[in-house]
């Protein structure tokens, strides 16, 4: 088989310095700036230069033991990710820790922004919540993803699929961010992804919206692609090289799964449309990723006042006490298969059986 190439002709995304200075500046737009304006564009001023010469990890130290390259410099942000992950997996396979769900609240809604009326996903998140931490033995990590739109700072940047270039060149976990060069910081991903390794059962709760996730829990699903099959050793690859990752896949790939073996649970709601058709690609997603559906009252969908009024959709809620149990119950089952699992008696029938097209 011919080498392959890295293929190029992408039109250049590098700015001029007016048009830099344009943007960084439109941070600053409120009047109460004014007053620092001197050293606003001084600091325009080094960022310029940072971005031109292209900073991305400024900081940098040895990868040391354990990588392919021990003499190779990584991010220090990237490696104390990695260390997160590794004391989350620890704890996750102590039998002696709690077990732990993570729960995630897939709406972008809430009363602290423009919409000013909390949602009806997070209720159900606090009605999930409710029955795990009364069990012996449980306990909660709240995933609370609205807080992209309404805290300061929040952000998962976009997943730039490195994995198309060759799979090696998506590391484990994503080394893309931060980016200081191009101001792309305050990746919250950072802290999400050990939260994943830390949980034995993971429940989403999640609206439609136009037939598709909202943009954060889409946000979040394409930056735990690396989960699947990612390189946990960006040394291998000399950092992102893209011909360096074409030889290494070449050479064979094991697409190490990082959270196979976890529960899931599942639960969409909608108004008038989606509602099966997301929790289908939602379980699917969760299944290629080596995670396993807690049974089938774990996987819920339905409709909350449908094709009602929006502004009565909470009170349809208030009155629609089956959904309510129904979303009890995706927990309960989560709660009794964790507990199966941890105790060794949950077991997989095509658990032993390789997999002859990983992905």
């Amino acid at each position: 088989m011919p080498k392959p190439k890295v293929r190029t002709g992408t039109p250049s995304a590098q700015l001029s310095r007016e048009e830099f200075s344009k943007r960084a500046r439109e941070r600053f737009y409120d009047p109460s700036f004014t007053a620092l304006a001197p050293e606003i564009e001084r600091i325009i001023e080094l960022a310029w230069k940072n971005y031109s010469e292209y900073h991305k990890s400024p900081r940098t130290r040895r990868a040391g033991a354990g990588f392919s390259d021990p003499d190779f410099s990584l991010p220090i942000e990237w490696l104390e990710t990695r260390n997160a992950i590794q004391q989350a997996e620890k704890r996750q396979k102590s039998p002696r820790s709690n077990s732990r769900i993570l729960l995630i609240n897939g709406s972008s809604r809430s009363e602290h922004t423009c919409p000013g009326e909390m949602s009806k996903t997070l209720r159900m998140v606090k009605m999930a919540e409710e029955v795990i931490v009364g069990e012996k033995g449980f306990e909660v990590d709240l995933l609370d993803l609205s807080k992209l739109a309404s805290e300061y700072g929040r952000i998962i940047y976009p997943c730039k699929a490195c994995v198309s270039t060759a799979m090696p060149l998506c590391h484990w976990p994503c080394s893309c961010y931060p980016n200081h060069a191009m101001g792309q910081v305050n990746d919250w991903m950072a802290e999400i992804y050990p939260r994943w390794v830390a949980a034995h059962g993971v429940m989403l709760v999640c609206p439609v919206n136009w037939y598709q996730a909202p943009g954060p829990v889409k946000l979040m699903i394409d930056r735990l692609v690396c989960a699947d099959g990612g390189n946990p050793d960006p040394t291998l690859t000399r950092g992102k090289d893209p011909a360096r990752a074409k030889e290494v896949e070449l050479q064979g790939w094991s697409y190490p799964r990082h959270l196979s073996g976890r529960l899931f649970a599942v639960v969409v709601h909608g108004d008038a449309a989606g509602v099966e058709t997301l929790r289908r690609s939602l379980t699917d997603w969760l299944t290629d990723m080596g995670l396993i559906p807690a049974g089938r009252a774990a996987l819920v969908d339905g409709y909350v006042g449908y094709y009602k009024p929006y502004a009565t959709s909470h009170d349809d809620f208030d009155l629609d006490k089956d959904f309510h149990e129904e979303v009890r119950n995706a927990a309960r089952s989560l709660i009794n298969a964790v507990r199966l699992l941890r105790r060794g008696e949950f077991k997989q029938p095509d658990s032993s059986l390789p997999e002859p097209r990983p992905k």
